[in-house]
């Protein structure tokens, strides 16, 4: 049996399409599907960058830089930003993929078609990203979307902001998701897989907010 990929499929009819990634002897368009993603990732991180998401420690410097001074800043942050889309759509596709066949021996390509649904999704939210900052002023890690705002509320401590920050209702729904589908091609038990999941998000939201805390000084020593 054969399956092509069809992502937006998968979101409206997925107890059916389980079922037939399943019982597939091969899969069709996977690479296809993967290469269009990078360059979705590639192309709205350098779309954010063009609108200045993010590029709070340039614009604070804006004054005193030349104007050639400073398009160039624009484009190296621009350049910057695409370079991180670039990374972080091959590691949410790859790397995830690697840890779960090694734990659940579930095929590798079947599981990259679990991480290009996960992908599509934090590429939604952040594209969500763009009207909370421009009409809201509210940056990534304090949108009313994620726990960040609330931890706002107790503390300043940045670290823990930007690690609220990344626990939102979309992360929620991709714990979900894997656990279910996972569930779909493995007889190891729910609890198991719950743990391993949030488990691995946990390290992610580490990560998440270990990036974020060290990217503001990288962009202030560059552009500062």
């Amino acid at each position: 049996m054969t399956y092509h990929v069809h992502l937006f499929k998968i979101l409206f009819s997925m107890e059916d399409d389980l079922f037939r990634i399943q019982k597939a002897e091969r899969i069709q368009n996977l690479w296809k599907v993967n290469i269009l993603l990078i360059l979705s990732a590639i192309g709205l991180y350098a779309w954010m960058a063009f609108l200045g998401l993010g590029s709070e420690s340039i614009s604070s410097i804006a004054v005193s830089l030349t104007q050639p001074a400073y398009e160039t800043s624009k484009l190296w942050f621009m350049i910057g930003r695409s370079f991180y889309g670039l990374v972080f759509a091959m590691f949410i596709l790859f790397v995830p993929s690697l840890l779960f066949y090694l734990l659940t021996g579930i095929p590798y390509k079947k599981l990259i078609i679990m991480q290009q649904i996960v992908l599509v999704v934090m590429l939604l939210e952040r594209v969500l990203w763009v009207p909370i900052v421009i009409f809201a002023g509210l940056n990534w890690q304090v949108s009313p979307l994620s726990f960040g705002i609330i931890a706002s509320y107790i503390t300043e401590t940045p670290w823990i902001i930007y690690f609220f920050g990344a626990i939102t209702l979309f992360q929620l729904w991709i714990i979900w998701f894997q656990v279910k589908y996972i569930m779909s091609f493995s007889e190891m038990k729910k609890a198991f897989i719950w743990i391993n999941v949030v488990l691995l998000h946990f390290l992610g939201w580490c990560l998440t907010a270990l990036t974020a805390f060290t990217d503001s000084y990288i962009l202030s020593g560059w552009f500062g």
